[in-house]
């Protein structure tokens, strides 16, 4: 029997439509794990183990000495060119080949008997050079680079020395300097060949300098000998490291001597402090020993006004297996480098906790160390006289599973916190990249907007469905699923505008309605049943609910206008106070409860229409079944319309559940957008998608809070993916389960 003209119309028709249908369902599919692929491969370098090596190993003779801090080397933003500086040389480098670039020595360092040297915290261009009589001499080094007529680079070495100014009175040999040069003086501390300690303070006069105070001995106040010293970029506090493992810490002040601040058991008794240095922003120290241990202590106020301050160990690195010799911190971020006797060098961060990397050495103790300015590596110099020059590569040193999803102890903080804070004032501030305090905004925001979307979206579904008259119910669904449409920016500005302000103000008469609507509800309902009977039925199926809008309103209206009085009934006459007193809950006008309101009033119409259709598609022959064997309307509902109806409702919710997870513009313009670890009700939060939205537009391109962005738009997608798949499987078996219906 052949098929007829129409029929194979029909089939070809029927066959393009099903072709089209799989192809659209396989590009999602595809599309789907394409972001995911894309997600992973911009997030996955943030778990990339650094890398680094020695280059090259240059012998620029010999700078063996018997003083203990009479070398330094330096390099240039560009690794194209390097310095050794020793009590009798000062010599520059090219780089990679090792020949030597003439430059003129100031005459002061030629006149001078040289015998420390020291750079200065957070300025690597600016030194100092101790001499045997007493004096310290500013010097500073520049690189400007210069193109010629080709276009060929060169980078140009300037050396520059100030005047000799008198730290030690007594004239003794300076073998140990610590310096900081500013805007209006110099600052210095040097320890002379006779174990007395001496701090200066110069004025910036023009030209040259003026002391502000005499020379002060800081010796007395010492026990042991002094091993290390530092001082600030600041010149406002300053360090000293003895032998017997102690750790002096003054602040300078402004009109006297420095004030000893505290003195710090930081190893053994007998194991001295090896090397000291101030990570960038210069508020936490560093600290190496005799043991090779390596440690950051941290300073904390002791009182609200800061007026005392003491020092704490918050991080403890991986420890060498001879003492440490050099500490070089890096002008990048939170990340040091530390070197041995036996030549080895340490790439340690403070804040992830972490030695990154342990590059071996060749036997020899390392006397100078420099972190390359732009932190992808390093140079040394070795006590044989050779300059080994290193090459890093450690994109992303402040990333470990512990600083996105655990506490860490933070400069400046009293004890380990999750806190976010991708960005700060200042360059050297500390980032700090947990996603626990955003996760956990994301998970309070949808607990609260489900808390007030769920009950009513579900039981309006279930009143629409079961009890509405269909007339009536025509022209409920369909407004109420129009309030989908409504966009989300215009929920947030409402909400943050004029609801939050609203709430903050009727907040007792908002818990007054939760009690007394309720009560007049049911008190009506009773006195509905008192109504003869043959008025009730003159009344279409449903439309009794209409009667309860004027009550409804009349309750809220009273409750609104006796906000005193239930403030007075429930709080005492404040309830902010009460609040803060009884519970210890802060109320902050933007918080949790508006994003329920907002946020819920945005997921409701998606939750009722699934349930709504799922709660109409069981059958009506069940129904009416159950009505003809004389089940009340209740029990029906309750024994088999739910029951059949379960799958649908549920996965009616979980879709609510990943849109409010989702949700970006409601979030951020009603919350605060405050990144806090607190599940109180009535403060503000940030979730993940309004966090991205706020800090993508300033994330430099593949830098470290990019691809932690996209971390977070990964758990963002790995959350609601798990959760539908677990909403899925869960829907599926429920299925099964009641398949009988």
């Amino acid at each position: 029997m052949t098929m007829s003209p129409r029929r194979r119309l029909r089939g070809m028709v029927d066959q393009f439509a099903g072709a089209i249908i799989r192809m659209g369902g396989i590009g999602i599919i595809l599309s789907i794990l394409g972001i995911f692929v894309f997600l992973v491969a911009q997030a996955i370098p943030l778990f990339f183990s650094p890398t680094g090596s020695l280059t090259r190993q240059i012998d620029v003779g010999t700078t063996s000495t018997d003083l203990p801090q009479a070398t330094l080397v330096g390099i240039n933003d560009g690794q194209s060119l390097s310095y050794v500086l020793t009590p009798d040389t000062l010599s520059f480098l090219q780089l990679p080949s090792g020949n030597a670039y003439p430059v003129a020595r100031p005459p002061a360092l030629e006149e001078a008997n040289i015998t420390a040297v020291a750079q200065m915290t957070g300025d690597t261009q600016q030194l100092a050079l101790g001499t045997d009589d007493g004096h310290v001499i500013p010097m500073r080094i520049r690189f400007r680079t210069v193109f010629d007529d080709t276009g060929t680079r060169e980078t140009i070495p300037k050396v520059a020395a100030g005047p000799a100014l008198t730290i030690d009175p007594t004239h003794g040999t300076i073998v140990r300097l610590a310096y900081q040069k500013g805007d209006d003086g110099i600052s210095a501390l040097g320890l002379n060949n006779q174990g007395h300690l001496w701090y200066g303070a110069f004025r910036q006069l023009d030209p040259g300098y003026e002391s502000t105070q005499p020379p002060v001995d800081l010796s007395p106040h010492i026990t042991g000998t002094v091993t290390s010293l530092v001082m600030d970029g600041l010149g406002e506090a300053f360090a000293a490291g003895t032998s017997a493992g102690e750790l002096y810490y003054w602040k300078t002040q402004y009109d006297g001597p420095p004030a000893l601040i505290g003195v710090y058991r930081v190893a053994p008794a007998r194991v001295a402090i090896t090397a000291l240095a101030y990570l960038i922003g210069d508020r936490s120290l560093i600290v190496g020993t005799a043991e090779g241990a390596v440690s950051v202590w941290t300073e904390l106020s002791e009182r609200q006004d800061h007026t005392r301050s003491r020092l704490q160990a918050i991080h403890h690195l991986a420890p060498h297996s001879t003492p440490v010799t050099v500490i070089s911190a890096s002008k990048r971020n939170k990340g040091f480098i530390t070197s041995d006797t036996i030549g080895s060098v340490h790439i340690h961060h403070a804040t992830s906790e972490q030695t990154l990397l342990r590059i071996p050495g060749h036997g020899t103790a390392i006397t100078a160390l420099m972190f390359a300015p732009k932190a992808n590596g390093a140079v040394a110099l070795t006590a044989d006289g050779s300059l080994l020059t290193y090459d890093i590569e450690n994109p992303h040193p402040e990333i470990t599973l512990k600083t996105l999803f655990g506490k860490v102890w933070y400069e400046g903080y009293d004890k380990p916190e999750f806190v976010w804070q991708s960005s700060g004032a200042t360059d050297d501030v500390e980032p700090k990249f947990s996603l626990t305090p955003i996760t956990l905004g994301t998970l309070k925001g949808t607990f609260y907007a489900l808390l007030l979307a769920v009950p009513l979206a579900v039981l309006s579904a279930i009143y629409t469905s079961m009890f509405m008259h269909p007339s009536l119910r025509a022209t409920i669904k369909p407004t109420v699923e129009i309030m989908a449409a409504l966009p989300t920016v215009v929920l947030g500005f409402l909400a943050g505008l004029w609801l939050a302000p609203l709430i903050e103000d009727i907040f007792p008469a908002l818990l007054g309605m939760l009690i007394v609507i309720p009560c007049s509800v049911l008190t009506v309902s009773l006195l509905w049943q008192l109504v003869p009977g043959p008025i009730r039925k003159r009344m279409t199926h449903g439309m009794e609910a209409l009667i309860l809008i004027p009550i409804i309103g009349g309750a809220t209206a009273l409750c609104y206008l006796n906000t005193p009085f239930f403030e007075q009934l429930l709080f005492g006459g404040d309830y902010k106070a009460w609040l803060d007193t009884s519970l210890g809950l802060s109320y902050d006008q933007r918080n949790a409860i508006i994003i329920g309101f907002a946020m819920g009033f945005a997921i409701i119409p998606i939750i009722y229409s699934i349930s709504e259709e799922a709660l109409s598609n069981v059958p009506k022959r069940l129904i009416a079944a159950s009505l003809g064997l004389g089940a009340t309307p209740w029990q029906t509902l309750t024994r088999l319309v739910l029951v059949a109806a379960a799958p649908g409702i549920f996965s009616a919710i979980m879709m609510g559940f990943g849109r409010a997870v989702g949700e970006t513009m409601i979030v951020l313009m009603a919350t605060g957008n405050t990144p806090i670890m607190d599940i109180n009700p009535f403060n503000g939060f940030r979730t993940l998608a309004a966090n991205i939205a706020v800090e993508i537009p300033e994330a430099p391109q593949s830098g470290t809070l990019y691809r932690t962005l996209f971390l977070a738009a990964l758990l963002l997608f790995m959350m609601t993916f798990v959760v539908n798949t677990i909403a899925e499987v869960i829907r599926q078996r429920m299925r099964k389960q009641y398949s009988q219906f």
